[in-house]
């Protein structure tokens, strides 16, 4: 089993809004919803969200009484992205006996189509000593992320200042990349002008 994390506990401080909230499309769809939805299309059979900021309103987003969905909170947010994700690998091991890794993604960015998600499970699953497995487009890394179970430990140990960057790059000779043509899963949207340039359009 490879359940997923999404990342969504940040104070969205470079928005001036919470980021999960925000509209993706004119259907109204949250990006956190949009996310949820894309991991569960792309074959992602559990989930975890962590939230921190807002966290009571972004608990209220998300879709009711579903047993694969649950949300956590990171009561640290503030220390960084890395606490999050130790929030949602605890939560993960809590739930599930004998997960072989983890996909992570962060809910800044919405757009990732549900086709990536389902080449980076595949490249897993063909690959299942691979450290880490990642989307790749004209030589950029994007997201979702497959952690190896077997880096569980390291990403533990992370200098939380520094993240995961440290323990990605430790491994990139071992790494599986995933080339695919989805712009979706490089569009990172941290700031209103992000928002204008690449959401606006579509709502």
């Amino acid at each position: 089993m490879i359940p997923a994390i999404v990342l969504a506990a940040g104070k969205s401080s470079r928005m001036g809004r919470t980021k999960a909230l925000l509209p993706a499309d004119p259907s109204g769809e949250t990006f956190l919803n949009r996310v949820v939805r894309v991991l569960r299309e792309g074959g992602a059979e559990a989930i975890v969200v962590v939230i921190g900021g807002d966290a009571a309103a972004v608990r209220a987003s998300l879709p009711r009484d579903e047993a694969s969905l649950a949300a956590v909170e990171n009561p640290h947010f503030e220390d960084g992205q890395l606490s999050s994700l130790h929030v949602g690998l605890a939560a993960l091991e809590q739930r599930y006996d004998g997960i072989e890794a983890a996909m992570v993604t962060l809910v800044d960015l919405p757009l990732i189509s549900p086709s990536t998600v389902r080449a980076v499970f595949d490249a897993f699953r063909a690959h299942p000593d691979a450290p880490l497995v990642r989307p790749r487009r004209a030589g950029r890394y994007g997201h979702p992320v497959i952690f190896n179970r077997s880096i569980f430990g390291e990403l533990r140990r992370a200098d939380p200042a520094k993240g995961a960057k440290p323990v990605v790059h430790a491994h990139e000779a071992e790494e599986v990349h995933v080339d695919v043509d989805d712009p979706g899963a490089f569009a990172d949207i941290d700031t209103p002008e992000d928002y204008d340039r690449i959401i606006r359009p579509r709502v």
